[in-house]
């Protein structure tokens, strides 16, 4: 599907890794780039304490801490047997779902937050990132040393200028992005350093998992029409749905994709099938003996009866104890758990909805019209949500596939691929994004008398209105790599000094607004997303003349601010004039 990669054209043999921290499971890719060799995509199949799993391509997200702080078992060796008894023992405190800290702050996250537990005393989400982050490092350079040839001399060779790929759910923004920095940075992975930061690139899940597809083979008919497809995410966290199309690159130009909708991202993924089924459990059991293995319980659904489930009109069980188990009362017999079909169905009716509304939602924005969806990520290999999601959209006409190969390494694998192919090069801007000004008094707009009280004179003599919203890049935009969207300010005051340094925050609107225009009117809709300051101190400015009959003088100092993506991030810059040259 994707033109053919071509050789690495650099002079020096160089690693890049691909970390998919996942809210359950968590998995790395890496090539190797040789200059003048074709780069390949290959995953980490090997950790500790899962050799007994033939390539097995991911590993638990899961820590345990001592009382110290200390770590003591990541990944499949704090699931190996006899661990839980030995962390009850000692101690140990066991960390998961941790990557749900990170999520940003806003009313569609709120929800989650007595549902996620919590994290160890004394450490941030930075803490446990970077703690994971180390352990994965290790797992990969062992995993590189021991199956390449020359392998040690190998990772001699690049280990100090690795290139790091780190995936986020579409919903994650700047902070999120700079936390992970942080974070590889306290794993010692990276310097602190301009030139350090710049070995880390950023994409989304929603992005990774089309540049996977795309090397696993996206539907033909999908593409044929110029038509979009909408990728679907489906992980442990989070489902992230991202919708894209085609465009045929003419005069030799490689073919690239472009965004088609705002990329939308859910607190839906399979751990809120558990959450639901011990909430469930909890109640199911309360008068029973059993609701004290509730946590086992729960982990043995995990491991079977969630993964195994198609049918909602057979019997569920949930094997967690001996034949020497059993309370007639709540269906446990022979250490097994008898629950209806329907019961287990429900578990997954919130997840199974927010799909099929989310893809309908992409397929109203769309700049294209959506036909397929591409199903990924490992909650896709659930046959009942890919059941129930296809029945619900076919009314639609929308077509649901799954990649036949490993659909839950398509992160990290996908991850690579943007690396190395970039074949996105338009986004779509996900939410309104602007500053806030003051806005010359009209007498004659309902909307400046409402807020008259709130007028003052400045110091140019003109009157002014404050909290007026100055849109930059309005939602659902398609914006090319690179394109600037600017709008222009300007700071006035009587004394000169008052204006020498410029501070502009962006800030984006969250609500459904096409033109949001007054902060007072839904001032829980808007967050700050990062400030911008500048010493302008040496720019030479001329005192004018006031207007509107004030006497005196004032000093008037313009800027403008800038917003453009790079990649998959927001940048945002401020500009100004010196000697009629434009200076940033």
């Amino acid at each position: 599907m994707s033109d053919a990669r071509r050789p690495y054209e650099g002079s020096r043999r160089k690693l890049v890794l691909a970390f998919d921290i996942g809210t359950t499971y968590s998995g790395v890719s890496y090539t190797v780039l040789d200059p003048g060799h074709v780069p390949e995509i290959k995953g980490v199949t090997r950790f500790p304490a899962h050799e007994q799993i033939t390539g097995a391509s991911k590993i638990p997200t899961i820590i345990y801490y001592d009382a110290a702080g200390k770590v003591c078992a990541v990944g499949a060796e704090a699931m190996r047997e006899g661990i839980f008894e030995q962390a009850e023992d000692e101690g140990w405190l066991k960390t998961e779902w941790f990557k749900l800290h990170i999520r940003p702050k806003t009313d569609a996250s709120k929800q989650i937050t007595t549902q996620i537990p919590p994290l160890p005393l004394n450490k941030t989400v930075i803490d446990v990132m970077s703690d994971f982050l180390a352990y994965l490092f290790e797992c990969a350079a062992t995993f590189i040393q021991d199956t390449h040839a020359n392998g040690r001399d190998l990772w001699n060779s690049v280990r100090n200028e690795i290139d790091f790929v780190l995936s986020h759910p579409n919903g994650w923004e700047g902070f999120q992005q700079t936390q992970m920095r942080e974070a590889i940075v306290k794993a010692g992975l990276i310097p602190d350093t301009n030139k350090g930061h710049a070995r880390v690139s950023f994409v989304t899940e929603g992005e990774a998992s089309l540049h996977f597809s795309i090397e696993n083979g996206l539907p033909p008919k999908a593409l044929e029409k110029g038509e979009g497809i909408a990728i679907v995410d489906a992980g442990g966290g989070t489902i992230d749905i991202s919708a894209y199309s085609r465009y045929s690159g003419g005069g030799g130009e490689p073919t690239t994709f472009k965004e088609v909708a705002p990329p939308q991202c859910h607190f839906q993924g399979s751990v809120f099938v558990s959450i639901h089924a011990r909430m469930f459990l909890e109640k199911y059991l309360a008068e029973s003996d059993f609701v004290d293995d509730l946590d086992h319980i729960v982990r043995c659904f995990d491991k079977t009866t969630k993964i195994r489930f198609s049918n909602a009109s057979q019997v569920q069980y949930v094997k967690f104890g001996s034949t020497r188990d059993n309370d007639p009362s709540c269906n446990v017999r022979f250490g097994q758990l008898k629950l209806s079909g329907e019961d287990v169905a429900s578990f997954f009716e919130s997840s199974v909805k927010c799909v099929i509304n989310a893809v309908k939602e992409q397929k109203k924005m769309s700049h294209k019209p959506v036909s397929h969806i591409v199903l990924v990520g490992g909650f896709a290999a659930s046959d009942w949500l890919f059941s129930k999601v296809e029945e619900g959209l076919r009314p639609d006409g929308v077509t649901v596939i799954r990649p036949e190969n490993h659909v839950n390494k398509a992160v990290s694998d996908g991850a690579i691929s943007f690396y190395l192919d970039h074949h996105v090069t338009t986004r779509v801007s996900k939410f309104t994004y602007g500053q806030f000004r003051t806005t010359f008094y009209d007498n004659t707009d309902p909307e400046h008398r409402k807020r008259s009280h709130r007028s003052y004179r400045c110091a140019s003599g003109e009157t002014l209105v404050p909290d007026f919203f100055a849109i930059i890049l309005p939602k659902n935009t398609q914006v090319q790599e690179g394109k600037e969207f600017r709008q222009g300010f300007g700071l006035r005051s009587e004394q000169k000094s008052d204006i020498q340094k410029v501070t502009s925050t962006v800030w984006a609107y969250r609500g459904s607004k096409a033109t949001p225009k007054w902060k007072d009117e839904e001032p829980s809709k808007f967050t700050k997303l990062c400030t911008v300051e500048m010493d302008l101190s040496h720019i030479p400015l001329a005192p004018r003349s006031k207007l509107n009959g004030a006497a005196g003088t004032y000093y008037y100092l313009g800027y403008d601010l800038i917003l453009f993506f790079s990649s998959v991030e927001l940048r945002a810059q401020i500009s100004w004039e010196e000697n009629g040259v434009e200076k940033r």
